[in-house]
């Protein structure tokens, strides 16, 4: 086995009993939450090493890179998510590799990934991206009273399917440094959604220093980079 194997497969392990320890005590089972593994500037080595050690969802956020990562991965059992900005300008090239769209977050991306979608003969799994900072901080999403408008939007075009909510713990606003109220609150966006929506029911929240209170709050899935590849060195 090789260093970086080893060191991976340490790093995973301490994950996966953070998640079990966090569904323990919130009361949950452990196949209910997913793990989503950041591999975004790591190298297709790295995601081919963690398929090895189990994983099956590993995410993306700059399609330059996710492109090309997923084309030397196409032989692996994975799900990719993409959790990036999106612009329409890559819907393409996104929409021929991700499985799952996490970052949807304004009607005209829906017509774009619908369009390229049904072109592809594809169907795409979509969450709504929410911004819980109001529009202080600017870490994109809808705002949580356009959710269900945005959300009947998807579901009814072509080629998308609509699979839950997604958001990021806010910097500024009222949930700034209060993570699990912010995933709480993302959780009663859901509860909306799915009454409209019952098979909407992916909730994606938490990563490497938050997703204890993620689990607690009742995510389905939760996306860790630095805690399962190491601290990611700086860009430029």
């Amino acid at each position: 086995m090789t260093d970086r194997k080893h060191e991976l497969a340490a790093n995973l392990a301490k994950v996966e009993e953070r998640i079990g320890a966090a569904c323990a005590a919130a009361g949950r089972g452990r196949e209910e939450v997913t793990l989503v593994v950041v591999t975004k500037t790591y190298p297709a080595d790295d995601v081919r090493i963690l398929s090895g050690l189990g994983v099956r969802h590993v995410a993306e956020n700059r399609d330059q890179d996710a492109a090309p990562k997923a084309a030397a991965c196409a032989d692996l059992p994975l799900t990719w998510h993409f959790v990036g900005q999106l612009q329409t300008n890559k819907v393409r090239s996104v929409v021929g590799y991700a499985d799952v769209v996490q970052s949807v977050d304004r009607p005209r991306l829906v017509t774009a990934l619908s369009k390229e979608a049904v072109r592809a003969g594809r169907e795409l799994g979509c969450l709504l991206q929410v911004a819980l900072d109001e529009g202080e901080g600017g870490r994109g999403g809808v705002p949580p009273a356009g959710v269900e408008e945005l959300a009947d939007l998807v579901a009814g075009a072509d080629g998308l399917r609509l699979d839950g909510l997604m958001t990021v713990a806010p910097l500024t606003g009222e949930y700034a440094g209060r993570q699990q109220a912010a995933f709480e609150r993302l959780m009663d966006l859901s509860t909306c959604v799915r009454r409209a929506h019952p098979a909407a029911n992916m909730v994606s929240a938490g990563m490497s220093a938050d997703l204890e209170q993620a689990v607690a709050a009742g995510a389905t899935h939760v996306r860790v980079g630095t805690a399962v590849l190491g601290v990611r060195p700086r860009l430029g």
